[in-house]
This record gives structure tokens, C-alpha cells and sequence, in this order.
């Protein structure tokens, strides 16, 4: 007898885990650059929120499947004052247990076995394995830095079978940050190949100077486009879990039907949290941009003294850098780096082929930690 599924063989080792293995090996006092978890504590009044809303019966129940009315109508609102973008509550919004869980589902609702779906190289190694769970047959297009890492839109090749074009502006794991001019030759793409078209922007409020855009502020986007956002980096919520998905009502739809036979929504409560959350948007903002600025300097100083040569991010907290030395792998590198001198950057080809020879540095660390790690590799290099 099988132990499993035949499908689950499609999958990679999950990457984050082969790390772990890794840091378990080394001991204690790895400098731990690998996942992009945030280090500081949810907002005070966020959790206070929480704590009413838990003490009220009422949240004790089942959940509404697409998220409460009322968030959903927070959401819109905020979206409007952000990206100028209208959305009707009640069809073109649903409420997720974190974004993961909502690109895996409408990957689920939208891609039939047999079918292609365009996804970005390197890029969030969900995207590519949820294709693959659902039988669709997975497309890269890579992504490169004489191209400031977007996807080459004229280039790409649609058949009959490609049903679904996949961004994420800002991107994890390169930072880069696109144009609504992007977007536009996106939709048209997208629109002229009859497929869906989704954008992953759950990193919209970490940017550095310019305001990432939202993808349905192109002309049309509305008839082909979702786009998903993420109160876990946004507001330091990742453990909350809690997501959204934006845009095109049949999209939507077909999410909510999957969503309707899988689970029963989020907590109640910590949609009631979500709301003190969109309230405290412009303040909380600035203050996290602030953070991750600062260790951005800091990181980017130390590497390129070094003579690594990394080019700031423009969003995002993620560095992406292009290893210093020639002929070694992204996995090869990391190990030896981390066995070496304790600190642990993700290898770039776990994200994809087009990521080997980089590494990735998340900045959800201290920057005391980041400039002891800088010493170590001064030290190494």
C-alpha cells in the first residue's frame, strides 16, 4: 500500500525546512537571515482589540466563510485611500487564513489538470507547488537584473492551455518594485489571452521611497485580475494568520466556493482585531519602513564593503545578493557559510533556477545582529 498521494512526489523538500536541519547541525548562535518573519511584537492596541473581541460570545462562533462584513468594508475604504481603487464588499473582497492559504485555493478554483500557469523565476516556491498540485503544468519566466528583475511581459508565450499569469510586485525574494505601466502590459496580456491574471502585493506597505502601486489600477484589470494583501507583514501579525483577496467578482467567486468545502474562515475575533489594525495603518507604517531602512543601511554597508556589490531594494525587507564568489552554488555557499561562521542567508535557487547565485538576507533581525554578521564574513572573506 502507498503511504501517500502520488501528487505529494511533485513536490521539492520544503526549502525552510532543510534549513532548520541545517541550523539544528550548527548549534547555537546562527545569525538566522533565512525566513521573513518579523522580530517585533504586534502593536499594543491591535492585540488589546483581540483581548476585547475574545471576551465577547459572540466571535466564539462559526465565521462568516468570506471574512465579516464589517472588515470587508474596512478593506475596501482602505484600499480606496491607498490605491484609489473602488471595491464592493460583498463580491469583490473575501477574508483569508493568511494569503498562503488564499493563492493555494484560488490556484485550486482556477487551474484544471492539463493547464498552464505562467509564474515568476525566482519567486515564492508556493506559487509553482500549488500548479503542480492541481495538475496544471507550471511555466516559468525568469526574472533578471539587466531587467530590474520584472517579468519580460512581451516575451512571454500563452497557449490554449494557459489559463493563469501570476505576479508579485513587490518581490520576495528579489525587492524589486514595479511600475502601473508594468501592470497595464500585464492586464492587456492577460485580457488578449483570455487567463487569469493574479498579483501577490502582500509586502504593498514595506517600501523605501516610491508607493508600490495595486495591479487593479490598470485599465481592464478588473475583468481578468485578484490581487491579494496580508495583514502578517503589513502590521507584524504572521502568526494571526489573516489575508485577503481583492478584485474580480467570478475570481472571487470561485475562491469562496473552495473556501465554503475546505474551512470555515478566520477566527472572528482577530477579524475584529484587523479593523484597530487599518485604523492605526498610517502610523504603524512609517515606523516599520523606518526599522527595516535602518537595517537595510546597515546590511548594504557591511556586504558591499565586503565587495559583495548588492544594489539597495527599493521595497520589501529582503536583500537579494548576488554571491562574491564565481563557480560555487546558492545551496553550496549557504552551507558553507553558515558551517563556517553561523550566519544563514537562503540559498537563491530554492526560489527557483533563476535564483541560483544569489542569496537572500531577510531583515527581520536586530542590527546588532546584522553588523555581528558582518564581522563574522569580514573575517571569512
Amino acid at each position: 500500500m502507498r503511504e501517500h498521494a502520488r501528487r505529494l512526489d511533485l513536490l521539492p523538500p520544503y526549502l525552510f525546512a532543510e534549513l532548520d536541519a541545517a541550523k539544528a547541525e550548527y548549534g547555537e548562535g546562527v545569525i538566522d537571515f533565512g525566513v521573513g518573519d518579523p522580530d517585533q511584537p504586534t502593536h499594543p492596541e491591535i492585540v488589546n482589540a483581540l483581548t476585547m473581541a475574545v471576551g465577547d460570545h459572540n466571535t466564539h462562533r462559526y465565521p462568516d466563510y468570506c471574512g465579516t462584513l464589517t472588515l470587508r468594508r474596512d478593506i475596501a475604504r482602505w484600499y480606496k485611500r491607498r490605491f484609489g481603487v473602488e471595491l464592493d464588499p460583498e463580491r469583490e473582497i473575501c477574508i483569508l487564513i493568511g494569503s498562503k492559504e488564499g493563492i493555494s485555493h484560488l490556484i485550486w478554483a482556477l487551474v484544471d489538470p492539463g493547464d498552464e500557469a505562467i509564474y515568476p523565476d525566482p519567486s515564492y516556491p508556493v506559487y509553482r507547488n500549488q500548479i503542480l498540485l492541481a495538475g496544471g503544468n507550471p511555466i516559468p519566466a525568469p526574472l533578471f537584473a539587466d531587467n530590474h528583475f520584472l517579468m519580460d511581459i512581451p516575451r512571454l508565450r500563452a497557449t490554449s492551455k494557459t489559463k493563469l499569469l501570476i505576479l508579485n510586485y513587490p518581490s520576495n525574494p528579489t525587492a524589486a518594485l514595479t511600475e502601473q505601466i508594468h501592470f497595464s502590459e500585464a492586464v492587456q496580456f492577460a485580457r488578449s489571452h483570455n487567463m487569469w491574471l493574479v498579483n501577490d502585493n502582500c509586502y504593498s506597505e514595506i517600501y523605501f521611497d516610491e508607493k508600490p502601486p495595486s495591479i487593479l489600477s490598470a485599465p481592464g484589470a478588473r475583468d481578468c485580475a485578484v490581487e491579494f494583501g496580508s495583514f502578517s507583514k503589513t502590521f507584524n501579525m504572521t502568526g494571526w494568520r489573516l489575508g485577503f483577496a481583492v478584485g474580480n467578482e467570478r475570481m472571487i467567486a470561485a475562491l469562496k466556493k473552495i473556501k465554503q468545502n475546505t474551512d470555515s474562515g478566520p477566527f472572528t475575533a482577530i477579524q475584529r482585531a484587523a479593523q484597530t489594525a487599518l485604523e492605526l495603518a498610517d502610523e504603524i507604517g512609517p515606523q516599520i519602513r523606518k526599522l527595516y531602512k535602518s537595517r537595510r543601511g546597515a546590511l548594504l554597508a557591511g556586504l558591499n564593503r565586503l565587495g559583495w556589490v548588492v544594489p539597495a531594494p527599493k521595497a520589501t525587507f529582503y536583500v537579494w545578493a548576488r554571491i562574491p564568489r564565481q563557480g560555487q552554488t546558492s545551496m553550496g555557499f549557504s552551507k558553507r557559510m553558515l558551517a563556517e561562521t553561523g550566519v544563514l542567508a537562503t540559498p537563491g535557487v530554492g526560489f527557483g533556477e533563476a535564483g541560483e547565485g544569489y542569496l537572500r538576507f531577510s531583515l527581520t533581525i536586530d542590527r546588532t545582529l546584522i553588523e555581528e554578521a558582518i564581522g563574522r564574513l569580514e573575517k571569512w572573506l
